[in-house]
C-alpha cells in the first residue's frame, strides 16, 4: 500500500489550467467532498450512500482527473495531501452555494420550512439558552431542526465560510477572518456560589472569606487564569487557591453541591442551576469584568432570508431565557480583540 501511494506521487500527471466541467462527472465533486471531510473511504461512502467498492472507484476517478493521491495512508489513517487541503474549503462553498441556487423554496416560510440549522457554541450557551431556542422553535417552525457542535475558536472562521455552519456563539476575542460579522447579545456578569450549609458562608461573601476558600475554575482550555485573577492581580491582592480547574461550564456548579469549594461563575448559568440545586449565591467581593456575548457569521449569508430568521430566533431566546435587558448592536466585522 505504500509503494501504491508513492507511486501515484511520482506518476501524476500534469493537470490543465482550465479543467472542462462539461467532461466531468458532477457527483465525482460529491464524493470528493465526502473524502475532504472524512479521510476514510468507508465513512466517506456512508456520508453520501455509495457503497465502499463506488467510493474506491470514485477516489481512482478524481485521482487521474486531479493527478494528485487526494489520500496517502499516515501513522494514524488516511491524510490528505497539501493539495487536497488546497481543495477542501473551495470545494464546500461550492457546492453550499450549488445546493442553495437549485433549491426550490425560493423564500423562508418557518412555519412550513423543513431544514436543519447548524450552531457552533460552548456548553454554557447551550445550558442556559437552548431550552428557550427551542421552545421558539417547536411554536414557530415544527419542522426545522436544530444541531449544536462545539468547536474551537480557531476553526470556526472557515466552517462559517464553507457553509458548514450556520451561526456560532461565543465570547470575544473572536477568530478574525475575512467576511465574518458579529452581533452583540448580551453583556454578561459574574456571581459566586457556595452549597447551602457551607459552614464558612452564612450571610454573605466578604473577601478574607473569598481567598481563604477553595476555588473553582472554569477554564476551557484548561490552563490561564481566569476573570478573577485579573481583578486581584490589579489590585495587588494575594492570589486565590485554585483547587480544581475544570473544561466544562456544567460541571462546575455540581462540583459546588458536593463540595466546600466556592465557584465564580456567569450570572446565568448559576441562575439555571440554582432553582433546582441547594446553592447560595452572593456578588463577588470585589469588582470582576463582566464579557459579552456575540452570534458570528459569514457576510454571504446576510441577506438569506432563512440565516437572518435564525438569528433573530437566536437574538430572541436571549430574552426569553431570564428576565435582563439585552443590549443588542446591529451587525459589524469582526475584529480581533483582547481577553478580558
Amino acid at each position: 500500500m505504500h509503494v501504491t501511494m508513492r507511486r501515484l506521487h511520482e506518476t501524476r500527471t500534469p493537470v490543465p489550467d482550465e479543467v472542462d466541467l462539461a467532461g466531468i462527472n458532477l457527483n465525482l465533486l460529491v464524493a470528493l467532498d465526502a473524502l475532504l471531510r472524512e479521510a476514510h473511504v468507508t465513512r466517506a461512502a456512508a456520508r453520501v450512500g455509495l457503497t465502499q467498492s463506488a467510493m474506491s472507484h470514485a477516489l481512482a476517478q478524481l485521482r487521474e482527473l486531479l493527478g494528485d493521491a487526494l489520500l496517502i495512508r499516515g501513522r494514524g489513517g488516511m491524510v490528505l495531501t497539501p493539495r487536497a487541503e488546497q481543495l477542501t474549503a473551495p470545494l464546500r462553498r461550492g457546492l453550499v452555494e450549488l445546493q442553495r441556487a437549485l433549491r426550490s423554496e425560493p423564500a423562508f416560510e418557518p412555519a412550513t420550512a423543513t431544514r436543519r440549522f447548524t450552531v457552533a457554541t460552548r456548553d454554557y450557551f447551550g445550558s442556559v439558552l437552548l431550552p428557550s431556542a427551542l421552545e421558539l422553535l417547536g411554536r414557530e417552525a415544527p419542522g426545522v431542526d436544530l444541531s449544536v457542535l462545539h468547536v474551537e475558536n480557531s476553526t470556526y472562521p472557515a466552517l462559517l465560510e464553507s457553509g458548514e455552519v450556520d451561526l456560532t456563539v461565543v465570547t470575544p476575542p473572536v477568530e478574525s477572518g475575512p467576511g465574518l460579522r458579529q452581533q452583540k447579545l448580551f453583556t454578561e456578569d459574574f456571581v459566586c456560589v457556595v452549597r447551602k450549609g457551607h459552614p464558612k458562608v452564612r450571610r454573605g461573601m466578604d473577601l478574607d472569606t473569598y481567598l481563604e476558600l477553595s476555588h473553582v475554575l472554569i477554564s476551557p482550555r484548561g490552563d490561564g487564569v481566569g476573570a478573577v485573577d485579573v481583578a486581584l492581580a490589579q489590585r495587588g491582592l494575594p492570589p486565590r487557591r485554585i483547587a480544581l480547574r475544570v473544561p466544562y461550564f456544567l460541571i462546575a456548579p455540581l462540583v459546588v453541591t458536593r463540595s466546600d469549594h466556592v465557584l465564580t461563575a456567569p450570572r446565568r448559568l448559576i441562575a439555571a442551576f440554582s432553582e433546582a440545586y441547594p446553592l447560595q449565591v452572593f456578588p463577588p467581593p470585589l469588582p470582576v469584568r463582566p464579557f459579552d456575548m456575540i452570534q458570528v457569521w459569514h457576510e454571504r449569508f446576510d441577506g438569506d432570508p432563512a440565516h437572518q430568521w435564525l438569528r433573530g430566533l437566536v437574538a430572541r431566546a436571549v430574552g426569553a431565557a431570564h428576565p435582563v435587558s439585552r443590549n443588542t448592536r446591529s451587525s459589524r466585522r469582526v475584529r480581533r480583540t483582547t481577553a478580558s
